[in-house]
């Protein structure tokens, strides 16, 4: 059920960053643009900040999950743990 959950997601995020990019076709015609090319870099630009999303995402649950496991290892750290948690999932 977490795949299906996180395949959902990844799919959601995606369909959506596409229309976000979508253009109309009266501008591209008067611009003498190829509509396919421009809907090539639509997808290819919602596919690419899908993944980065992901990457993000996966990269800062990691850093937490991280540093949760070890305050629950050793409470008396996680004064010294939660700071540089904080500042690194902020920056």
């Amino acid at each position: 059920m977490k795949v299906f959950n996180k395949v959902a997601v990844i799919v959601g995020v995606l369909a959506l960053s596409v229309q976000a990019f979508a253009e109309g076709t009266a501008v591209t015609v008067a611009a003498g643009m190829d509509t396919s090319f421009l809907g090539m870099m639509g997808l290819a630009a919602g596919l690419g900040i899908g993944l980065a999303a992901f990457g993000a995402a996966s990269g800062q649950g990691k850093a937490a999950a991280a540093a949760l496991e070890g305050i629950a290892r050793n409470p008396s750290a996680g004064g010294k743990m939660f700071v540089p948690l904080v500042l690194s999932l902020a920056l």
